[in-house]
């Protein structure tokens, strides 16, 4: 091949190689400005874009005529260093400086922003619920603090203290642990989330949606005029509770400075319209920023006023209890009902001697009905230790919903304990005995349960057979509009297949024990006729029982018109056998649409309940 003609294919060769070249940057200079570039552009913008989270304010909650808040929002103001925008130099002194206008120790403000994040430009909140006087100081110093910002935090504030605070729950900030599992969820460091009651249990509903305001910077991190975005916030969802505001204020007043516990329950429905446990605590006290101590202080307290005692405390049903063994006796036909069993006041068992409530001569000759009406424990002893037995007796509980969740709309609550003698062989490597058996005919043993549990008892006798589910969430509406957006509707927990006579036959039984038994003075009442059971717990102490009173009414209602309510006393009250008073008053206000007060002398409890029920 000639010279000329070498030089000619190398030249061609050379020139395909840079046209081919040039053709791949064009074409990727194309794919990155028309095919991918709104990608890019994205990425640029990020780049260059800071964002601030704008806090939403939570949902308000209402009481279930939704017209008055328990809880809602007040204007407060949290503060914010963002570190990248402070100098490395002037990092010491604008801790100090911000330290002493916000009142914290320099140290916890370094700990927030340690020498990892000194150059981040991501916001880090110092600290909340700072008044606005505190944020107009800032203002004013603003040149001298680099860095420094502040966005708007409302707190939450607990319109109804007392009681209901062990409903209603409380916020604070957002732990480590917490973070890590629910990060996924679009909570950050600086969330605030529910820590107990309805503020835990619904907290993705109140919480509402953050928005976010969006500058633009320079490539020194300068931000750019006229160059914010804003997305709104959006407010979380509103709660109306089954809680009746005026029954809760009356069972607290009913109930009084007791160590104890009262439930009021819509049978028909579950509705819960009354739940007091007492003693209680401030919630509003965790909105400050020794929440932690505040925490502390009333968990070291001796009567734990933390407590919910109405779903997370379990005691010896006592001779409430002896409801469900009539059904027991009735369903099984486990002895006839007429048959009389003579109780002198004691019972010999082994190498022990068993004493009902009336010692010698005891309640003579009693049949069922009887039994139940003055709480003969010789008869509960005799007829579950000879004619049911451990097997029955604690089938029954769990088919009256003892020893299993009441699945209540909060985030913890009891199961109570039903025992078997499996059970106990296993934790004590001890066999069942007959005395043990007769322990639990009459609510006592290894047997417990909450007061919420035999309050959804009794429900079941009054629906004759349907537990319907426990529930505290009404509905929920809209923050804006107050549109309805969901209403809780009637679920059944348990259906029982005993008999509808047997449940006929016990609410007579339940009346007789009002009309004729242990509550008649104490539960008396012309306004409403009421149908129940008296119980008293031993502990161990010899002047000291628990006090329960189980009951419903009106007696000759529909369920859809009755209402069930459940007072429990404990020992560590001087004795006083309060529970069927308080139930009582409880009846009459709700019938007669009397304040604490006017119920009490309506009944004629004056002498016995004092000028108030609770401290003012």
């Amino acid at each position: 091949m000639a010279r000329e003609d070498r030089r000619s294919l190398r030249f061609a060769a050379f020139a395909a190689v840079i046209f081919f070249s040039i053709g791949l940057y064009a074409l990727k200079l194309f794919s990155m400005q028309i095919v991918q570039g709104e990608t890019y552009r994205k990425q640029s913008k990020n780049i260059s874009q800071r964002s601030r989270r704008i806090s939403a304010q939570r949902g308000e909650i209402f009481d279930r005529n939704g017209s008055v808040p328990m809880v809602l929002n007040i204007d407060s103001f949290a503060v914010d260093i963002t570190p990248g925008e402070i100098p490395q130099e002037m990092i010491g002194t604008v801790i100090s400086r911000l330290s002493s206008l916000i009142d914290i120790p320099a140290a916890e403000i370094e700990n927030k922003i340690p020498a990892t994040i000194r150059r981040s430009f991501q916001t880090v909140e110092v600290r909340s619920n700072v008044p606005y006087q505190t944020i107009a100081s800032i203002a004013e110093r603003i040149d001298e603090l680099p860095g420094v910002s502040w966005h708007s935090k409302p707190i939450r504030n607990y319109v109804e203290t007392g009681s209901i605070a062990h409903v209603l729950g409380y916020v604070g900030d957002i732990t480590r642990e917490e973070l890590k599992i629910f990060y996924n969820k679009g909570y950050t460091t600086n969330s605030v989330i529910g820590k107990a009651g309805i503020e835990k249990q619904y907290d993705e509903l109140l919480r509402g949606v953050d928005g976010f305001e969006y500058r633009t910077v320079d490539v020194k991190g300068r931000y750019i005029e006229n160059s914010t975005s804003v997305k709104a916030p959006e407010m979380g969802k509103n709660l109306v509770l089954t809680i009746d505001r005026k029954i809760q204020v009356l069972a607290e007043d009913a109930l009084g400075e007791r160590i104890g516990s009262a439930v009021v329950l819509k049978p028909s429905t579950g509705e819960i319209l009354a739940m007091v446990s007492y003693p209680s605590f401030d919630p509003n006290q965790f909105n400050s920023d020794n929440s932690n101590e505040a925490y502390q202080q009333l968990l070291a307290e001796k009567n734990n006023p933390l407590l919910n005692r109405v779903v997370n405390a379990s005691y010896p049903p006592a001779s409430t209890f002896k409801i469900i063994m009539s059904a027991a006796l009735l369903e099984e036909s486990a002895i006839s009902p007429d048959k009389r069993i003579d109780c002198r006041g004691e019972i010999e068992y082994g190498d022990r001697v068993f004493r009902c409530h009336i010692r010698r001569p005891g309640h003579g000759p009693v049949d069922l009905k009887n039994a139940l009406a003055q709480s003969c424990d010789v008869y509960y002893w005799t007829v579950g230790r000879d004619n049911l037995g451990v097997e029955r007796i604690s089938s029954y509980a769990l088919e009256f919903g003892l020893g299993e969740s009441v699945n209540i709309d909060l985030p913890s609550q009891t199961s109570g304990f039903v025992p078997t003698p499996q059970w106990k062989e296993r934790k004590f490597h001890e066999r069942w005995l007959g005395g043990d058996t007769m322990n639990m005919s009459i609510g006592q043993g290894y047997l417990l349960a909450s007061p919420l549990q035999m309050a959804n008892a009794v429900a079941m006798v009054v629906n004759g057979g349907t537990i319907y589910r426990p529930h505290l969430l009404k509905e929920v509406h809209d923050p804006v509009s107050n549109t309805v957006l969901e209403v809780k509707t009637p679920e059944i927990l348990h259906k029982s297949n005993i008999g509808q006579d047997v449940f006929a036959r016990v609410r007579e039984d339940m009346r007789y024990v009002i009309s004729d038994g242990t509550a008649q003075f104490p539960m008396g009442n012309k306004t409403v006729k009421t149908a129940g059971k008296t119980g008293t717990a031993e502990v161990g102490i010899a002047d000291r029982w628990h006090s329960w009173m189980v009951a419903y009414g009106p007696y000759d209602a529909p369920p859809e018109d009755t209402v069930v309510v459940v007072v429990m006393v404990e020992a560590s009250n001087p004795w006083e056998w309060w529970a069927p008073y308080a139930t009582n008053i409880i009846f009459q206000g709700i019938f007669a649409d009397q304040t604490y007060d006017e119920a009490v002398d309506k009944l004629g409890f004056r002498f016995i309940a004092g000028p108030r029920g609770r401290r003012e």
